[in-house]
């Protein structure tokens, strides 16, 4: 399924604002030379600035243009206001890393199940544990439960590498809006097992419903992070109070 041509624009111009070749605190070319690089029309070179606006690459001054306010986020920090895969935050992190899964299964949805997740009892699920490596170190612990209705043909295989790309590439899914959760939890037995934790006795956890553009929960993943690595960066917008 092509991109929208408002997200290659997007991410032609996020590529070039993380490299460098736009620099920090300078304009990015006018709406004009944009449309003629892309040959798109107006409102698409909008659409596409207005995404870098919302994800904190850049600010918009009436009259003046758009300035690149970029600044590199630390390694190993995650952002609040997208859906990422593992494999596109370690790249963007640019670290090395390896997922392996150590448990892959499928399973009805009970009322324990549903009551955790959100999926209604006698959904048909995958049930998924992985385990992320960053610079070769066991980092993330991930628990999964996946609705098997919207990937009847996952396999283990396909788990290790990049499920989104999957669903996004080959299956044509749009995922669309995530709800997060994010607590603090003592560590348990099966986080001993497969992370190194060290001196640490807890994790931060990340727990995730998320939904693709039918509005259809598909996925429900509880991540269980190291604390020395858990950096969630948000870009928040204050809006003026009603009057």
């Amino acid at each position: 399924m092509p991109r929208q041509k408002f997200v290659q624009i997007y991410a032609a111009l996020k590529e070039r604002i993380e490299s460098g070749t736009y620099p920090v605190g300078q304009l990015l070319p006018s709406e004009n030379t944009l449309i003629v690089e892309f040959d798109c029309s107006r409102n698409t070179v909008r659409r596409a600035i207005a995404e870098l606006v919302r994800d904190g690459y850049v600010q918009t001054s009436q009259g003046k243009g758009v300035c690149n306010i970029f600044q590199p986020i630390e390694q190993s920090s995650y952002t609040m206001g997208a859906i990422e895969s593992f494999r596109e935050t370690a790249q963007r992190t640019g670290q090395q890393t390896t997922t392996r899964v150590v448990a892959f299964d499928r399973c009805t949805a009970d009322e324990a199940i549903s009551a955790r997740t959100g999926f209604p009892v006698g959904t048909e699920l995958f049930t998924l544990c992985r385990i992320h490596d960053l610079d070769g170190v066991p980092m993330i612990l991930n628990l999964s439960y996946l609705r098997a209705a919207c990937m009847p043909q996952l396999t283990a295989q396909i788990a290790g590498g990049s499920i989104y790309r999957y669903l996004e590439e080959e299956l044509g899914m749009v995922i669309v809006t995530s709800k997060r959760t994010i607590t603090v939890e003592k560590a348990t037995e099966q986080d001993e097992k497969w992370l190194t934790l060290g001196e640490y006795n807890c994790l931060a956890v990340v727990s995730n419903q998320v939904y693709n553009s039918d509005g259809v929960m598909f996925e429900y993943t509880q991540s269980r992070h190291h604390p020395s690595i858990f950096r969630f960066q948000d870009n928040a917008v204050r809006r003026q109070a009603a009057r």
